[in-house]
């Protein structure tokens, strides 16, 4: 008798616990967490989600920004914070790049998250303020540092960014040399550019698209494989004759290891119920953004076949391992 009633209990507790978990995923504050500085491709799109995942969800919804190390500060704050389903991550394909490019990775890529969908993809695009630096296209550029080797450098949102990886390769395409600034995110290396500290910009199109289309920098090259439609006097690579530089950056909706399947499953449906919505679409179009819906499944293969990508386009490239 004794020996049943303590079953009984252990019972209830379990399920006082399980009811605990379920109410703290559904009912507390969400931190979404950006691992790089406000105004980049990632920073945007996570404000864009924000309030549609809010309606989604019930829940507040608060978006941090981690910036530092080329994202591996802000990424490692969600591998180690606490499974409970309120903290996730939404970062670029500098997850998928550092691997590669680091010799030292702080964070496992396969086995300290939960994949939960693949988010919006964001071109990149080579952007120059002729006002500051005199450069009009990127045949400008590339005479200039033909002649000039050491002359010009470049901002990029950091280190094992798509954006500074789509430089090197462009480098190392022609010969050619521009020292890479690296910056904690879009938002300062397009403020770089702006403020006439650097020569070109190499970010993910919707963090500058709107200085372009105002006229305050000029973008002289997009990885898309046509025109973007809101920016029809920008030229692709492809046209210019580059058509291995298309390289886009990639978004990833992350939950720490541990998290509940039914909350993985929880955010995925609600992400992917946002994505769907047509104002949604349309708000991403107008940013710079090709909108992509997926769950779980797909985010891991995605991950898992980009990290092999990467790794052997940089080990091929011969591009140099960042201590």
């Amino acid at each position: 008798m004794r020996r049943h009633w303590i079953r009984a209990a252990a019972a209830a507790i379990a399920c006082l616990a399980v009811s605990a978990t379920g109410a703290l995923a559904q009912g507390s504050t969400i931190r979404i967490i950006v691992p790089f500085a406000p105004a980049g491709s990632s920073d945007v799109l996570a404000r864009v989600l924000q309030g549609p995942l809010q309606d989604e969800l019930k829940q507040t919804i608060i978006v941090e920004n981690h910036a530092g190390a080329g994202s591996n500060i802000g990424t490692v704050d969600v591998a180690r914070a606490k499974p409970d389903g309120s903290t996730f991550l939404i970062t670029s394909s500098a997850f998928v790049v550092n691997p590669g490019l680091y010799k030292n990775v702080p964070y496992k890529f396969d086995t300290d998250f939960e994949p939960m969908a693949l988010l919006p993809v964001a071109p990149n695009v080579f952007a120059v303020n002729p006002a500051k630096s005199g450069i009009n296209s990127l045949a400008d550029a590339i005479k200039i540092a033909k002649a000039n080797p050491q002359k010009l450098n470049y901002s990029s949102p950091g280190n094992g960014t798509t954006p500074q990886l789509t430089m090197e390769l462009f480098k190392l395409k022609l010969g050619i040399t521009l020292t890479n600034i690296p910056y904690n995110g879009g938002g300062p290396a397009t403020q770089a550019l702006m403020g006439g500290n650097v020569d070109v910009l190499s970010t993910a199109l919707p963090g500058a698209q709107s200085q372009i289309k105002g006229g305050t920098m000029k973008g002289i090259a997009l990885t898309t494989a046509a025109r973007w439609p809101t920016l029809p006097d920008v030229p692709t690579f492809k046209e210019l004759g580059y058509p291995d530089i298309d390289l886009n950056t990639e978004h990833f909706f992350l939950a720490p290891h541990g998290t509940p399947q039914a909350v993985v499953d929880r955010m995925s449906k609600a992400a992917q119920a946002v994505l769907a919505r047509d104002d949604v679409k349309k708000k991403l179009v107008e940013l710079g953004y090709l909108n992509v819906v997926s769950g779980p499944a797909e985010a891991k293969a995605r991950i898992e076949k980009d990290v092999a990508f990467y790794k052997n386009l940089i080990a091929g490239a011969k591009i140099p391992q960042i201590q």
